[in-house]
């Protein structure tokens, strides 16, 4: 995160220094015809511009950090005044003077001005009072609003790191949350299989250690290899296959060749396990498919279980991370480019996730 301030704060003087280079090199141009510069105008141009930099900066590296971004605004605008007019009075001062010498010792004339030519004609005090102040509001109104948008992308960035970490946290929770009953049942499962049939229950040995190495350390990464978030989902579906009859229906289909890609881990889970909690009946015939493909350069996924009015479910209940921290973590990991639709009938209940590779 400091890097990122960082790079933020060097982007936005690489824009000032920028801006004020073009500002500056305005009056060179503006001062030069085919024969010669007029220095004169050129030097008092410039003159002008130094005081209206001096309150640029002024206001940008000190009034704003300080006093408008900690809400401080009547002291803000009071304290911007003060600036703008000591500088503007300043500025007409000095002004002044070196006006009044060019006026009275002709002699000291500066290059470009030719004895023909008239002398400048000086603004009325007020006039150039009004003048000097209006336009020292308009480069305070700029440079605020320069000033508060890069705070804002800087806050942004911020809070999206923040959500990211507390992503990384919930996903830590989803991990435990998956352990302790599944776990406790799928071990009282092997238990009864020991003596039943020997070679089943050596394997779901060791479809279990593939699922606990996968929680333990790969969904610890950001990324993970697609056929391993397969082989989790397979070993996860054979295991709970343990604990329900024939009854229930389960149908897995993933790409027969698995492309070697990487995705974010553990993200068809919550949509798995919410399959099996709810629509699962030992009194009725039950479903639970899962699909997985990839089309148009998106991985599909859709997961799609019977729907059994035995028990109320809480409106907001879905599964570990619930769908609103679902839909939140998506948005972080893809912002728009996935797709999530949820739908649901009298009988089924199906969840279509697909997201770019």
């Amino acid at each position: 995160m400091p890097s990122v301030s960082l790079h933020l704060r060097k982007v936005e003087i690489s824009l000032y220094l920028v801006i004020w280079a073009l500002v500056f090199s305005m009056p060179f141009f503006a001062s030069r015809n085919l024969e010669h510069i007029n220095w004169h105008r050129l030097t008092n141009d410039w003159f002008h511009l130094v005081s209206y930099l001096i309150i640029f900066l002024v206001n940008v590296y000190c009034l704003v950090p300080q006093l408008l971004l900690k809400k401080r605004y009547l002291v803000y605008f009071a304290m911007t005044f003060l600036v703008i007019l000591a500088v503007t009075m300043g500025d007409m001062f000095i002004h002044a003077q070196y006006f009044n010498v060019h006026q009275l010792r002709p002699g000291l004339r500066p290059e470009g001005l030719q004895p023909n030519m008239h002398s400048p004609v000086r603004k009325p005090p007020l006039m150039e009072f009004i003048d000097n102040f209006t336009i020292s509001i308009l480069i305070v109104g700029a440079g605020t609003t320069f000033k508060l948008f890069s705070s804002w992308l800087s806050e942004e960035k911020l809070r999206k790191d923040v959500e990211k970490e507390q992503l990384k946290t919930n996903l830590a929770l989803l991990r435990h949350q998956v352990s302790p009953h599944f776990f406790m049942n799928t071990l009282n499962n092997i238990h009864a299989l020991i003596d039943i049939n020997t070679e089943d229950a050596k394997d779901a040995v060791v479809r279990l250690s593939t699922l606990m190495r996968y929680l333990l350390y790969d969904s610890t990464r950001g990324q993970i290899q697609l056929s391993k978030e397969i082989e989790f989902i397979n070993s996860f579906i054979a295991l709970m296959q343990l604990r329900f009859s024939d009854k229930v229906e389960i149908r897995v289909k993933v790409p027969e060749k698995v492309p070697d890609i990487m995705i974010p881990p553990m993200l068809f889970i919550s949509f798995l396990e919410n399959a099996f909690k709810h629509g699962i009946s030992y009194q009725s015939k039950s479903f639970v498919f899962f699909d997985l493909e990839i089309l148009d350069g998106f991985l599909h996924c859709k997961v799609k279980n019977s729907k059994h009015h035995l028990k109320e479910t809480p409106p907001d209940e879905y599964s570990g991370l619930g769908l609103d921290n679902i839909r939140k973590s998506l948005k972080l990991l893809y912002e728009e480019a996935y797709k999530l639709n949820i739908s649901e009938t009298e009988n089924e209940f199906e969840v279509n996730l697909a997201i770019p590779l």
